[in-house]
């Protein structure tokens, strides 16, 4: 069988694909950004010395760590409408909730896994920075904001890197709501075309490209910025 990927610059074909490139990258990007900030909102909350706080939060990781991400995504979708007020289901109606749906259950779950990993990075950090921050009349907060998170983050660029890219693919699930992703995308061409081959290792190629530019950037600022305190 001769393989032929000319037909993919015709019709709508190329304008498919490129449009499930974008809101691959749209979804991965908004979903990294709220991730990441929930992540650092989850480990400054980890220090508040109440013990049912500290139950919420870690109940909160733990499902997002070990419920499978397709299950969360179909949660947010099909289970979370029916428990809100009949006008913000009438209202998220409107919009394009599959994506706001997935970017939401993405975020969550992402945020959990950096977190830990970043708390990862907090236990790594030497006592005595804690203790120089302290001494120069920072308190907890501030200690962890200015000092011990921005080493920390440093410590785990490497867990995060490869959370980024687990993430990236993660994206690919969104299809199972009907968000257009490049997965969706490719999936609804190979139905009109059948032509498998081709539409699957044109996404593989994509897939892989985007991949290695994320360990690329990861490692570039891994090396910019390296994470060699003093103890």
């Amino acid at each position: 069988m001769a393989f032929d990927f000319a037909f993919l610059a015709s019709g709508n074909y190329g304008a498919l694909i490129l449009g499930g490139v974008l809101t691959t990258l749209r979804l991965f990007a908004s979903s990294w950004v709220l991730g990441f900030i929930v992540a650092l909102v989850l480990v400054g909350l980890r220090g508040v010395p109440l013990r049912p706080f500290q139950w919420v939060i870690s109940l909160f990781i733990e499902y997002h760590r070990n419920v499978p991400t397709v299950v969360q995504i179909m949660v947010w979708y099909f289970g979370m409408p029916q428990i809100l007020p009949r006008e913000v289901r009438l209202w998220l109606n409107h919009g394009d909730t599959e994506f706001l749906f997935a970017l939401i259950a993405l975020s969550l779950n992402v945020s959990a896994f950096m977190a830990q990993d970043i708390l990862s990075g907090v236990r790594a950090i030497p006592a005595t920075q804690v203790e120089a921050a302290r001494s120069v009349g920072l308190g907890a907060f501030a200690a962890l904001r200015y000092v011990i998170l921005p080493q920390a983050i440093r410590v785990a660029v490497p867990p995060l890197v490869n959370r980024s890219l687990i993430l990236f693919k993660d994206t690919s699930l969104a299809m199972v709501i009907g968000v257009g992703e490049l997965t969706y995308q490719v999936r609804a061409i190979e139905n009109l075309t059948f032509r498998s081959f081709e539409v699957f290792a044109v996404a593989t190629g994509i897939y892989l490209a985007a991949a290695l530019m994320l360990m690329a950037a990861g490692a570039t600022f891994a090396k910019r910025f390296p994470a060699d305190f003093r103890s």
